[in-house]
């Protein structure tokens, strides 16, 4: 770009564009305010000045070419139409044009962009019009028009990757909004219980302090492992990296033969081969298993009996999650069953929380085994 500018100027010079006598002071004024304000235009440009700023050198430029072709019309009628151009005013105009477009505000740098079509259009039938100064006129038309629809097009790409960009980002805070509700809700809400319930027996039975204590380090422990998992896996390079780690039909029995409630039991059921479930079928059932688990040790102080029943069919896997305690009502979903219903429906799946026909809690979520948009086998 410098070199295409520099040696279209040195070709005016050798060519005496500048000293003709009729056009060479008005073209030399021209070529003087577009000279400035093209190094103008690309240190705003560099310097990432706001859009508004950098569209002003090029309206500059753009007033003083018009201005020129018209103080051409008026007097320089005698002179020969090849004499009201050059070639370092177009070649600069033309690179004027594309830093304008490409980077300018929206509505100024159209209007500017008009403008410099304008002006390089203009210029070669400043003085008369005929074979030549039309031939030219065209061939500048068709450059202008090819670098100002190229510089429109690198700024759309340039806004959509930014959107998807934004998108992207906006889709990693959300689950990792999910990923920190499941697990800090889960272990902390777990510590909590645990707390109150060793508060509760420390009195009357002090040899189960002691279990109560260790099984809240070992929450908080987990609790502590999670986190790191998640912070490792934001930092680390690979972007792509799923923030949720698929898991095993293993993991959620653990999780339903750790869950601790006084007074409360638990019970897993699986239904059909739940050992072939998918890691990232598991691992969804897993997290409405999870945040269920979490709802009732918040909310159904109540309740006596949970149960989990997995039951994987040919086509799709339905988790059950009932607790036979007093369903209260809520205006709507929290955080937690909202990311559920988010987190089920994203991958095809239907999700369904409310309270059943004898007073208890239902959490049910029907799963696809093939994952969303895929064809199943």
């Amino acid at each position: 770009m410098t070199g295409a500018v520099v040696a279209a100027a040195l070709l005016d010079v050798r060519y005496g564009t500048f000293r003709q006598p009729d056009t060479g002071t008005l073209l030399g004024v021209s070529a003087a305010v577009t000279a400035l304000s093209l190094p103008a235009l690309l240190a705003s440009a560099g310097r990432g000045a706001r859009p508004g700023v950098i569209v002003c050198p090029g309206g500059a430029a753009a007033v003083a070419s018009l201005a020129c072709s018209v103080g051409l019309h008026l007097n320089g009628r005698e002179a020969s139409a090849s004499s009201a151009y050059g070639a370092f005013e177009p070649v600069a105009l033309l690179v004027v044009l594309a830093v304008t477009a490409r980077r300018g505000m929206p509505v100024p740098a159209a209007v500017v962009t008009v403008g410099l079509l304008a002006a390089v259009i203009a210029r070669p039938l400043a003085l008369h019009v005929h074979e030549g100064s039309v031939i030219v006129s065209f061939v500048l038309t068709l450059v202008a028009v090819a670098v100002a629809g190229a510089s429109v097009a690198a700024r759309l790409v340039a806004a959509d990757r930014r959107q998807r960009e934004h998108r992207i980002r906006l889709h990693q805070r959300v689950d990792l909004a999910r990923e920190l509700h499941d697990f800090v809700a889960h272990h902390v809400t777990g510590i909590v219980v645990q707390a109150q319930g060793a508060q509760a027996v420390a009195a009357k039975r002090p040899d189960l302090v002691v279990p109560a204590l260790e099984r809240i380090e070992r929450t908080g422990a987990e609790a502590l492992v999670s986190l790191r998992r998640m912070v490792g896996q934001l930092r680390a390079e690979d972007g792509g990296m799923p923030i949720v780690a698929p898991v095993e039909i293993r993991g959620l029995r653990t999780l339903v033969a750790d869950f601790r409630m006084r007074g409360v039991s638990s019970q897993l059921i699986e239904d059909g081969p739940t050992e072939t479930l998918p890691p990232e079928v598991a691992a969804v059932v897993h997290r409405v298993t999870m945040e269920s688990l979490t709802n009732v040790r918040k909310h159904a102080h109540d309740c006596r009996d949970v149960r989990v029943r997995v039951q994987v069919l040919p086509q799709r896997t339905v988790v059950e999650i009932t607790n036979d305690g007093t369903a209260r009502r809520a205006t709507a979903d929290g955080y937690g069953l909202k990311g559920l219903r988010e987190r089920v429906t994203g991958v095809g799946g239907t999700f369904r929380a409310g309270a059943t026909a004898d007073g208890g809690w239902l959490v049910r979520a029907c799963l696809p085994l093939a994952p969303a948009g895929t064809d199943g086998p």
